[in-house]
């Protein structure tokens, strides 16, 4: 199979017909570091390379022998793919920790809280960490930011951008006396450039933008994270049938996990809460009900430990139950930042 067919995209195919990558054999016996190192692209987009050079080989093979069923995977595979996966740091170390490195690519994640508890704040510092450089650590992508409440402001939005920027150059800095260096070329204004905003001002509305987003991604291939805030402000007001809320809901969720899978990015849902009765009293739950819980792969909650933020892990088949301080850097603003955290990288 020559490579001008293999499906991937117009550019990675250019790279390696020009680093002399010419068939799938040519791919065969290659690692992903090397690689990466002769396209010079992250480690996880030659992984993602090769594993489609591997399947289409598979699909190729003339006497069948090696064929699959489209879709299957191995839990070989599987292991090695999330020992590789891509995640998004909080800017906070301990909520980081607790999450396994940050906000993991191709699962949902929902982080739900009281009013003021920092969600818009977190959904925003997410959408500027998603472009962090891959040599500092990054995916180097862009993010669509879903706005269903009014809440974005574009102002913070350049406000962590600058904060993250200067972050990054204190980094550079810190290390260039040890190691040869890249210089960054992003500027604040750069970070704006890559967020896509959907303003919602109906349910209908999010759930026309929920289905156009496979094709929005499909021409903008650098997507690597969707933000949802909030995924339930519309789904509380002016609806009398349960049941048709409840099925809008579950297909809503089904396709925010395709998303997540099909094109190895993070879908994070921003969700309010409500009060619930049990057991005599009344308790804080997170808003859209029991069923709506099974439709993230992990839930994060934000609390209120006297004066400082709190962050709990509910739910996660990958996690165990844990809470982290998030920390807030009072420097840059009195009322909250979160702060980015460069000893990881």
């Amino acid at each position: 199979m020559e490579m001008s067919r293999l499906p991937v995209s117009a550019s990675q195919r250019a790279k390696l017909i020009s680093a002399g990558y010419t068939s799938l054999s040519s791919l065969s016996s290659v690692s992903p570091f090397d690689l990466a190192r002769d396209l010079k692209i992250s480690d996880n987009e030659a992984h993602e390379i090769l594993k489609v050079a591997s399947h289409s080989s598979r699909l190729g093979s003339s006497d069948g022998s090696h064929a699959i069923v489209h879709g299957a995977q191995t839990a070989w595979d599987m292991l090695h793919e999330e020992e590789l996966l891509a995640r998004i740091t909080t800017s906070c170390a301990d909520l980081d920790n607790i999450l396994g490195g940050g906000i993991n690519c191709k699962e949902v994640t929902e982080i739900g809280g009281v009013p003021g508890i920092g969600k818009t704040q977190l959904g925003i510092q997410l959408a500027v960490n998603v472009q962090i450089p891959v040599n500092y650590g990054g995916l180097g992508g862009k993010a669509i930011y879903i706005d269903t409440e009014g809440s974005f402001m574009v102002e913070r939005a350049l406000q962590v951008a600058k904060a993250c920027l200067e972050d990054i150059l204190e980094y550079n800095g810190s290390v260039r006396k040890k190691f040869q260096v890249c210089e960054v070329k992003m500027q604040p204004e750069d970070f704006l450039e890559n967020m896509f905003y959907f303003r919602i001002c109906s349910y209908s509305e999010q759930i026309a933008v929920i289905n156009y987003l496979e094709k929005f991604i499909s021409e903008n291939k650098d997507v690597k994270a969707v933000i949802i805030d909030s995924v339930t402000f519309h789904f509380r007001q002016d609806f009398e049938d349960m049941a048709l809320r409840t099925r809008l809901l579950s297909g809503m969720a089904l396709k925010l996990m395709k998303l997540a899978k099909k094109f190895s990015l993070a879908v994070v849902i921003l969700n309010q809460v409500t009060t619930k009765y049990s057991e005599g009293s009344f308790h804080l739950n997170l808003a859209l009900g029991d069923s709506w819980s099974h439709a993230c792969t992990n839930r994060v909650i934000l609390y209120w430990n006297g004066n400082e933020r709190y962050a709990y892990i509910d739910k996660s088949p990958s996690l165990r139950s844990a809470s982290a301080p998030v920390f807030c850097d009072r420097e840059r603003d009195p009322e909250f930042s979160f702060k980015l955290v460069n000893e990881s990288k």
